[in-house]
């Protein structure tokens, strides 16, 4: 049973994470009318935030530029790279695969997110040894952010470099709901290459496994077991298959719920 305290920081952080996911939002719409709203000589100068969003913003845009991609946030917050309107594009540089691993790391959505699991755990009290408190909590988002962090670069910028092979998710976005679940799927397991060749998608799965391997720098001495690794490396795998299928069927859902038919 968790205590008060803990039980206060997870709500605490859960408000944090639907905030920001409202601000993303806001800030999204309020970019959107910024672009279309008439210049005038007595607008007021930019604050340092509204800067830092322009940049990040332009940033953004650059890499679905260079990638082909399209930054389809999930609620208009979750970053969600993919192409949605061709099953095959010119191969990636390393410069753009390295580029789409970071803005996906860093993106704002991130912090939240990353503190949001933390918490999860800290109210499960996991692992025990690090016991409680805020400087417990500042270790549990550590190892969360690097998990998330290591596991994105692995898979997106690192293997398909070395592998040549092609990180990006392709929408199938026609067709009947099994076939494209069955699809989602299957990009776990098999992937372009550079050269537009289909094979094994050993990014995704080596990827991980060194993720999973290299986690064990940071975790604690309790955590670096033969038991505790296959289950780490099986969950990033099974969180990218959700993933996957989020990615497929976020169109629809955008479209059909939200009444929006573009992102």
């Amino acid at each position: 049973m968790m205590n008060r305290r803990v039980r206060t920081l997870a709500v605490v952080l859960s408000i944090f994470l639907i905030s920001s996911m409202f601000a993303a939002r806001v800030s999204a719409q309020q970019a959107s009318q910024a672009q279309t709203a008439p210049s005038s000589t007595e607008q007021k100068p930019q604050t340092q935030t509204s800067k830092n969003a322009e940049a990040r913003k332009k940033k953004e845009s650059e890499i679905e530029k260079e990638t082909g991609t399209v930054n389809d946030r999930f609620f208009d917050a979750m970053p969600n790279y993919v192409v949605e309107d061709a099953m095959k594009l010119p191969p990636m540089t390393p410069h753009e695969k390295f580029g789409l691993a970071t803005v996906s790391v860093f993106d704002p959505f991130t912090v939240p997110f990353v503190g949001f699991l933390a918490a999860v755990d800290q109210a499960n009290d996991s692992p025990k040894s690090w016991g409680q408190g805020w400087g417990a909590y500042g270790e549990r988002f550590g190892e969360e952010f690097g998990d998330n962090g290591i596991g994105t670069y692995m898979t997106v910028a690192i293997f398909p470099t070395i592998l040549q092979e092609d990180p990006r998710y392709y929408v199938m976005k026609r067709g009947p709901i099994r076939r494209r679940a069955t699809y989602a799927i299957s990009r776990l397991f098999v992937t372009f290459t550079d050269s537009g060749n289909v094979r094994f998608n050993y990014s995704e799965i080596v990827g991980n496994a060194t993720a999973t391997a290299l986690s064990n720098i940071y975790h604690p001495a309790e955590d670096r077991t033969v038991t505790r690794n296959l289950g780490t490396w099986g969950m990033l795998i099974m969180w990218d298959g959700v993933s996957n299928e989020m990615k497929e069927f976020w169109p629809d859902i955008r479209r059909k719920v939200f009444h929006k038919n573009s992102p």
